[in-house]
C-alpha cells in the first residue's frame, strides 16, 4: 500500500524552489562545457556519472545550493555542475561530495562498491580545484531588507502549509470515518 502524502512533506521543495527561483544561472559555453568534462576524464562521447560510472541522465549541483534551509551563494555554473544519475544526485543531495561517495547513504558510491571509487574522487578533486565558483552573498548583493522579507514570505507559506496539513489530517480522519 502507498503511504499517504502529506503536505508537510513537501518543505523541502518548496524551500528549493525559493533557492532556485532567484540564484543566477550561467549557460556554460560550448568550450566550457568540453573543457569541465576533460577534467573529469569525459568527453561528450564518454559522458557518464561522474561519481559512479552509470549513464548520467542529469547535472548535478556539486557545490550544494542550500545547506540548513538556506542558500550557500554557490549558483548553476559550469564549475559548480557534474554530470550525474539520477540515482546518485538525489541521494547525495546538499551533502559535501566526498562525505557522500565515501559514506553510508543508500545510493552512495561505497556503499554500491563502486570499484574505481579513488580514481574518481581524485578527478573530482581535479574538478574543484579547476575553477573558482562564484558565490553570491545576498544580503550584500539585496540588501537585508529584500533578503529578510523574501524569506519571511517562504516562512508565512510553510505557516500556510501546516495549517493546510492539520485540515487535511482533520479532513481525511472524517472521510475514513464515513466510509467506514
Amino acid at each position: 500500500m502507498p503511504t499517504p502524502v502529506t503536505i508537510m512533506g513537501r518543505t523541502s521543495s518548496i524551500t528549493n524552489a525559493f533557492v532556485n527561483g532567484v540564484i543566477p544561472a550561467i549557460p556554460p559555453s560550448e568550450s566550457d562545457v568540453k573543457e569541465g568534462l576533460g577534467v573529469l576524464g569525459m568527453n561528450e562521447k564518454t559522458i557518464c556519472c561522474c561519481y559512479c560510472g552509470d549513464k548520467s541522465s542529469e547535472w548535478d549541483h556539486f557545490r550544494p545550493l542550500i545547506v540548513d534551509r538556506r542558500a550557500t551563494g554557490y549558483i548553476s555554473e559550469i564549475q559548480n555542475l557534474v554530470p550525474s544519475c539520477g540515482k546518485c544526485n538525489q541521494s547525495k543531495g546538499n551533502k559535501h561530495w566526498k562525505s557522500w561517495m565515501t559514506g553510508t547513504a543508500k545510493q552512495s558510491p561505497k556503499s554500491r562498491n563502486i570499484g574505481d571509487l579513488d580514481l574518481r574522487i581524485r578527478k573530482l578533486e581535479a574538478f574543484e580545484l579547476w575553477r573558482e565558483p562564484t558565490v553570491v552573498d545576498f544580503v550584500n548583493a539585496l540588501g537585508s531588507e529584500l533578503w529578510e522579507s523574501y524569506w519571511d514570505t517562504w516562512q508565512r507559506l510553510l505557516e500556510s502549509m501546516k495549517e493546510a496539513q492539520n485540515l487535511s489530517s482533520e479532513i481525511r480522519a472524517k472521510l475514513s470515518d464515513a466510509h467506514n
